[in-house]
């Protein structure tokens, strides 16, 4: 069976599409669900009957996205920038899309 994620030298990684993420503390706390590289469509937040943007994102960077903004909204501003920082390492057309 091929794995989806592993621990390695205290850190926590998935694998998706042939790369290796390296999931950060407080995010490997997220729930990843049963599959953690399905695709889920994420629209922007701001987006509204005239502008419309969305994109794909495996679920485990959903549930770091989800975390992202639930630290913004309780205004926990350091860990909203790690989640910012991650996607701009990680996934960058999609930062751009949702969080930028």
């Amino acid at each position: 069976m091929n794995k989806q994620y592993y621990v390695k030298d205290n850190k926590f990684i998935i694998k998706y599409k042939g790369k290796e993420y390296v999931i950060p503390e407080p995010f490997t706390k997220c729930y990843f669900g049963a599959d953690p590289t399905k695709l889920m469509t994420i629209h922007n937040r701001f987006s509204d009957e005239t502008f419309q943007q969305s994109c794909a994102l495996p679920a485990f960077a959903v549930a770091i996205y989800d975390t992202t903004i639930g630290a913004e909204a309780s205004a926990n501003y350091s860990l909203m920038n790690k989640g910012r920082e991650w996607f701009q390492k990680n996934f960058i057309d999609e930062y751009y899309t949702l969080l930028d």
